[in-house]
């Protein structure tokens, strides 16, 4: 039984899920610096040309080829475009499950791109690599995160308190860290639908 994923790319009607390339730089960099992707996740802040290079060309490389997980750039099937990404993480190959991580460009919000490209992550994890269950983790404020998880069928399942840490601006553009709960949700072979919600 394999204990890491094959590096592929997975089409939907819109998008395109792939590795990333050298040319996704530029964009991931601005994706990252976005407000709403520093006050949610951990990456670096500010986010730089040398952050975006390192993990276009070995983070998350090695992701997928140590079997932590795989990262998928969700590019628009048309131009090309990053829209995103979707991050399959903590994989457990013994259990079959993983977590899935996510971030949206700012100017792809609100058109249903996050839901597609995490509904076909999880297809594609269910029906080709034999995967049980999907766990989602999002931020009690994170009213977006929250709704896409909802949207490709996941169930909320309680909370972890205190267990992560969201940063928020300051009146003198610094950013403090503060604690917060996640939500835990979780996604079978079974809630999924064919067809993606958006």
């Amino acid at each position: 039984m394999s204990s890491s994923f094959p590096e592929i790319a997975i089409t939907t009607e819109r998008l395109v899920l792939r590795a990333f390339q050298d040319d996704d730089v530029p964009a991931l960099v601005e994706m990252m610096n976005d407000e709403l992707v520093t006050a949610w996740t951990s990456v670096p802040h500010p986010y730089t040309e040398e952050h975006a290079r390192d993990w276009v060309h070995r983070g998350s490389v090695l992701e997928r080829t140590e079997g932590r997980g795989i990262v998928f750039a969700v590019t628009e099937f048309l131009t090309q475009r990053l829209v995103g990404t979707v991050h399959l993480c903590n994989t457990d190959w013994r259990c079959r499950t993983a977590e899935a991580a996510y971030v949206v460009a700012p100017w792809a919000r609100g058109e249903g791109y996050g839901s597609e490209a995490v509904h076909a992550a999880a297809q594609w994890l269910f029906d080709d690599q034999g995967f049980e269950r999907l766990e989602i983790r999002t931020a009690a404020g994170n009213t977006a995160s929250q709704q896409l998880a909802q949207k490709v069928g996941c169930t909320s399942e309680g909370v972890l308190r205190n267990a992560w840490i969201v940063r928020q601006p300051e009146p003198d553009g610094s950013w403090s860290e503060v604690r917060t709960d996640l939500i835990v949700w979780s996604l079978l072979p079974e809630d999924i639908e064919s067809d993606p919600v958006r």
